[in-house]
């Protein structure tokens, strides 16, 4: 390992990048939550107009602790209390897990707990590990879901693709029969662990797919496109970014080992999605950036395809 690559790591900020609270020292789902202030209640009112008139067919979900409206949802919708939909991860997770982080996006509206599984993978000669993110909604336009999250550990940056033959995600609507519903979501753990060796098989064969410069340039062309009649400044900037994928992370020194292949541009463009700061930072790019690490990054994927399909 190159000697400049430690001080790389601790220059890296982790995929979830500062949000929520760290619950490390919580052995419970229960007291996760209340360490990162999520120990509250939804309660569900009727709605009326301004006149007074009521509103069928339609509740408020309201946070108990100051009445704040998180959605508008049908009479289906059925609530499921934070402690509720995480409680089953002890459970499932067992003895060795660590949450590491919970919190909330969108003023309480979605809210987290992340968990660090304890088993130790060695994909391409590093480490790679797995992290289960759960997430609880309140709007009426999420589900409540867990998703495989693995991180290549030295330089925090998440390897979340989209395979064909392994499930990444388990999400079940606000609707029918929670209770049951969470029963099946002990099917997660066998998911995560069928997506991890998947995982592995896929980046074995990245590595055997060697690159030239070229090949890197043109695959980092067709992942930034130039607009059609763009301006001055629209060109100047993806010129810009097409540099800084280059130089600054395929040519990072924690890939310099792997060698020139579409391991390490998949990597490269993964530490770009997961790092890189925009040009023009907006207030919620963080949050952004963090449901792309649950939900799948269409650029990190969008790479898978064009190295597979060469």
């Amino acid at each position: 390992m190159p000697s400049n690559v430690e001080t790389m790591f601790y220059t890296r900020k982790k995929p979830w990048h500062g949000l929520g609270e760290m619950v490390m020292e919580a052995p419970t789902s229960k007291e996760a939550l209340a360490l990162a202030g999520l120990d509250w209640q939804v309660i569900q009112k009727p709605i009326e107009t301004v006149d007074g008139i009521p509103i069928p067919g339609f509740k408020a979900n309201i946070r108990d602790i100051d009445e704040k409206v998180l959605g508008v949802v049908t009479d289906r919708y059925k609530v499921v209390q934070n402690e509720e939909a995480f409680s089953f991860t002890d459970e499932l997770l067992g003895e060795g897990v660590t949450y590491e982080t919970a919190g909330s996006l969108q003023e309480g509206r979605r809210n987290w707990i992340l968990a660090r599984l304890p088993q130790r993978y060695i994909i391409s000669g590093e480490e790679v590990t797995p992290y289960l993110v759960f997430m609880n909604s309140h709007d009426g336009t999420g589900a409540i879901k867990a998703a495989m999250t693995p991180i290549r550990v030295v330089c925090n940056n998440t390897l979340n693709l989209a395979l064909k033959n392994a499930k990444r995600i388990w999400s079940t609507n606000h609707t029918g029969n929670i209770s049951e519903k969470l029963d099946d979501a002990r099917d997660t753990l066998f998911y995560a662990n069928f997506y991890m060796a998947e995982l592995g098989k896929a980046i074995d064969s990245l590595n055997r797919m060697k690159l030239t410069d070229r090949q890197v340039y043109e695959y980092i062309d067709a992942l930034f496109p130039l607009l059609e009649n763009p301006t001055e400044q629209q060109r100047k900037n993806l010129m810009q970014i097409k540099e800084e994928v280059k130089t600054r992370y395929f040519d990072a020194p924690d890939l310099q080992h792997v060698g020139k292949n579409a391991y390490r541009f998949i990597n490269a463009v993964s530490d770009f999605s997961t790092h890189s700061k925009p040009l023009r930072e907006r207030t919620n790019y963080r949050e952004s950036l963090f449901a792309r690490t649950i939900d799948g990054n269409a650029l990190i994927d969008k790479a898978y395809e064009l190295v597979r399909a060469a």
